[in-house]
């Protein structure tokens, strides 16, 4: 049996905020932010947690696929800012969305929480444990990241977007494989310092403005450059596939300098890399289901292309899928 993503979906919070916003805020310019990063504006939700940015990703999902939220018997959500540490925001949105059949968990992975919830999701679905798979990859980043670091709060964006895996008769289509690796030695590169076992919250963690991100950007930039490029020729060399044979490259939109060193490292032209981090900046684990939701909605991906999703995320965490695309 195999599994295959039918149907896509997407949300962005309402209020666009462009590097003019950080001009008045921090001590950077357009100019600075663009040159560096490839961002020119990004999403922050005003209000309510990631599930509150999940619904209505997957409503559009479901409403494309042609079915009821009761239809999905398991939701997974990929997420670093859940809306509470208990209980799961899979449970929240399985609640709100209305999908009363479904069970269901969280996955933390940070940047690679897609790739790795999309291989757990085809693995529930090829094995029989699940039929329609609602996963959900989604980060309300604004919450994380301290506003006055210029080196951070650049960066982020909120966001979601969602997939529904489905097993499908057409053999020629679906998931086809995946590669994954994690280096933990990179913990101390890009972290939440307080807010775990390790360091609980308490009234001087928060006065200390330990529940932000902390990034090592100089190191982090290198290994994702490495991360993402070798998963992508590994899978590429699994499958004796060159990147001649491949449709699209789906990467994590981190930083549109790491997407191009990447790209020039396997020889891809960047015509065919998906490429949206400019208007959303870097959303976590909703980047790649996003970027999806709106190739696909666009009408960009055709039945049976082959299709590589990549990421590199906290960890340090590395990712890659390869696919052929399936029309509903």
């Amino acid at each position: 049996m195999r599994a295959a993503i039918t149907a896509t979906g997407h949300y962005l919070p309402p209020d666009v905020y462009p590097n003019a916003y950080f001009e008045r805020q921090l001590d950077t310019t357009d100019a600075w932010i663009r040159s560096r990063t490839g961002i020119a504006e990004r999403r922050f939700a005003s209000a309510g947690g990631t599930s509150d940015l999940i619904v209505p990703a997957a409503r559009r999902c479901l409403d494309a696929r042609g079915i009821s939220p009761a239809a999905v018997d398991c939701v997974i959500v990929a997420t670093m800012t859940p809306d509470r540490l208990c209980p799961s925001t899979a449970a929240a949105v399985q609640r709100k969305l209305g999908a009363i059949n479904a069970w269901g968990f969280d996955l933390a992975a940070a940047c690679s929480g897609f790739v790795y919830g999309l291989i757990v999701a085809t693995k529930l679905v090829e094995s029989g444990a699940a039929r329609r798979v609602l996963l959900c990859g989604a980060d309300r980043m604004s919450t994380v990241v301290n506003p006055e670091d210029r080196a951070t709060a650049v960066l982020f964006g909120d966001g979601a977007g969602t997939v529904l895996v489905e097993p499908v008769e057409d053999e020629s289509v679906g998931i086809l494989d995946h590669v994954c690796h994690m280096n933990g030695e990179g913990e101390s590169s890009l972290y939440i310092p307080a807010g775990g076992s390790v360091e609980p919250t308490s009234a001087a963690s928060v006065e200390e403005q330990r529940h932000y991100v902390v990034q090592d950007g100089p190191s982090v930039f290198k290994a994702a450059v490495i991360g993402m490029a070798e998963v992508t020729e590994e899978i590429l060399k699994r499958n004796d596939v060159t990147v001649a044979d491949v449709a699209w490259l789906v990467p994590h939109q981190a930083n549109l300098r790491i997407i191009e060193a990447v790209a020039k490292r396997l020889g891809l032209g960047l015509d065919r890399v998906v490429i949206n981090l400019d208007r959303y900046g870097n959303t976590v684990a909703a980047t790649i289901p996003i970027a999806l939701s709106e190739w696909n909605e666009r009408g960009r991906f055709a039945h049976g292309d082959r299709v590589v999703l990549s990421a590199f995320g906290a960890g340090f965490t590395a990712g890659s899928i390869m696919l052929r695309w399936a029309t509903a």
